[in-house]
């Protein structure tokens, strides 16, 4: 059989699994948002610790994150690890994802960051992989069963686009690899694209990756002062309805991520508007 053929069995194999593996790690999320499984993405807290963090989240009614580098060190020795989940477990609020992080075509480092994933439970791995890591990628997610979720950051500085700038430019890279590669798509680097010329719906974004949506960063941004704003002020212009109606479309079974990156020394006000604004959202479309 052909090297080609080797892969098209390969990628028939895995599709039959992918969705049916991230919808039953996501069955025993609280049901407080119409069916959907609502964290936080921690990189809002950035300016508060571990335990500040987990106690803001769990005020928000919030009972999972995608939590990120400062909140559990990738570098953690085994012991301090034990004694971050515990305190996670105290506050009931525990990483689905993490991120975001770099992969490359060093399969040892990518393997290590696989090894990580799996010891904090998470079910995805927020990632801006370079383009030659895929074939090392695929090999992880199949031993693993962790997702790559590809995180676009729109603008990066300079008039230049981060490389994983839209949805479509992340299906035409990973369309051939395994279903278990696909995004966590940011709603505010996404509106963002437009000070670049690219008007972005996000709920069409969703659209275009369909059954390869694992995560999402949802957030508003306001363009005009270069700042993120709770769901519908008015200065917002993110539709959190039409995401929330694309989610469903596509049978979304990941995790959405509320990011909230204004008002860094107390988001928590802005964040209670935000977590009500989706939990009213969802209960009207579902």
């Amino acid at each position: 059989m052909s090297q080609k053929m080797d892969r098209r069995s390969f990628l028939a194999a895995t599709a039959a699994t992918a969705t049916g593996l991230l919808a039953t790690r996501t069955a025993s999320a609280t049901d407080d948002f119409a069916g959907f499984a609502v964290g936080v993405q921690t990189y809002t807290f950035r300016n508060f610790d571990l335990e500040q963090m987990l106690k803001r989240t769990k005020e928000l009614g919030l009972k999972s994150g995608e939590f990120y580098a400062k909140h559990i060190p990738i570098d953690s020795p085994p012991e301090k690890l034990k004694a971050i989940l515990a305190l996670c477990k105290e506050y009931d609020v525990m990483p689905k994802g993490f991120g975001v992080v770099g992969f490359s075509k060093d399969h040892d480092a990518n393997k290590k960051l696989f090894d990580f994933g799996k010891s904090i439970g998470a079910h995805y791995l927020s990632a801006d992989p370079s383009m030659d890591s895929f074939d090392s990628l695929d090999k992880l997610c199949e031993e693993y069963k962790i997702a790559i979720a590809i995180h676009p950051h729109g603008p990066v500085g300079g008039g230049k686009r981060h490389r994983w700038w839209s949805a479509e430019q992340i299906l035409k890279a990973v369309k051939d690899h395994h279903k278990l590669i696909g995004t966590c798509l940011d709603t505010g680097h996404l509106i963002r694209m437009a000070t670049l010329g690219e008007k972005l719906d996000p709920a069409e974004q969703v659209k275009v990756m369909g059954d390869r949506n694992f995560a999402l960063h949802l957030k508003d941004h306001d363009n005009k002062k270069d700042t993120d704003v709770p769901f519908g002020d008015p200065a917002g212009v993110l539709d959190v309805s039409a995401v929330l109606k694309a989610l469903k479309a596509v049978k979304f079974t990941g995790h959405l991520a509320i990011e909230y990156e204004a008002n860094a020394d107390n988001p928590s006000p802005d964040m209670k508007k935000c977590v009500a604004f989706i939990k009213e959202t969802a209960a009207k479309i579902s």
